[in-house]
């Protein structure tokens, strides 16, 4: 790794990220140009003192993870996050690795939606992002480690979800899931990680080895766009629409409810209630790595 040079250019990145561009307030006492160091930290889900580190060359082995989180949280370009990896000795990730990167353009249509639930997947169902309201509105994501992240993973585990399902609406939820994991790894047959995940399913999930060989389910004819959350503050039904950035191969999931009803009401006393439990309202770029856990992603 090219120590000082990795520093150097995330400091210079980050002086050039205009605060009120990622909804952060500008105050007149403000000294940074840019982000300040705490809040580049976490927007990247890593701590002030690793960053400080990071940028004055005494850390020396950010993981690809950590290189990915900065990218995003810096809204690098295409090229600049390859720059990004190359500096911190990792290889660049190839077309037949599965995405994770959220490019800028995808950034600003999620920094519109910074008021309703939103999550991110990758094509594996592995988590990449959840804004605040999403986590007010199913229990906080950030601190899921590993196969936490993983949806599949959740789903089959039994792991607690405050979506209200049927036993038969679970049972095709699951195998939905599964058959579109099956895509993914025909598309990504190099992906080691990928590879890595579905092993891991395979051993500690009796029900994957039997979806895994089942025939592909076929699609409702009417599939459901409705939620049933079981929050604290009551039950909500929601419509739940699932948008895919094609050339990328990511999921945004979206969760919102018809104005002026009770849905809608119980919905704005969950992100506000939510939010405040958190002690701030995390940005939609922030990657969830560090909270604790709640309920699994729906």
């Amino acid at each position: 790794m090219e120590t000082w040079e990795f520093g150097r250019m995330v400091r210079r990145w980050r002086d050039r990220v205009a605060p009120d561009v990622i909804g952060l307030p500008v105050g007149r006492r403000r000294r940074a140009s840019g982000l300040r160091r705490e809040e580049l930290a976490g927007l990247a889900g890593i701590s002030a003192d690793y960053l400080t580190r990071l940028e004055q060359g005494r850390a020396t082995a950010p993981s690809a993870q950590v290189v990915e989180a900065l990218a995003r949280a810096l809204r690098l370009s295409g090229a600049e996050r390859d720059l990004l990896y190359r500096l911190a000795g990792h290889a660049t990730p190839g077309l037949d690795v599965v995405k994770s990167h959220v490019t800028p353009s995808v950034q600003r249509l999620l920094d519109r939606l910074s008021n309703t639930p939103v999550v991110v997947y990758d094509a594996s169902w592995t988590l990449v992002l959840a804004n605040a309201p999403y986590d007010a509105l199913m229990g906080d994501t950030s601190g899921w480690r590993g196969l936490e992240r993983n949806t599949i993973w959740r789903n089959l585990t039994g792991l607690r979800n405050r979506v209200v399902h049927t036993a038969q609406e679970q049972a095709d939820h699951e195998a939905l899931l599964v058959a579109d994991l099956r895509m993914t790894a025909s598309r990504y047959p190099a992906d080691r990680e990928l590879q890595k995940l579905i092993a891991e399913l395979s051993g500690g999930c009796p029900r994957f080895g039997e979806l895994w060989e089942a025939d592909a389910p076929p699609m409702p004819a009417e599939p459901s766009k409705h939620k049933v959350v079981d929050h604290p503050v009551g039950r909500i039904t929601l419509d739940c629409d699932t948008l895919v950035v094609a050339t990328d191969d990511l999921r945004i999931t979206v969760y919102t409810a018809e104005p002026g009803t009770p849905d809608a009401e119980r919905l704005a006393l969950a992100v506000v209630l939510g939010t405040q439990a958190f002690g701030e309202v995390t940005q939609v770029g922030q990657l969830p790595v560090h909270h604790h856990q709640v309920g699994p992603v729906e």
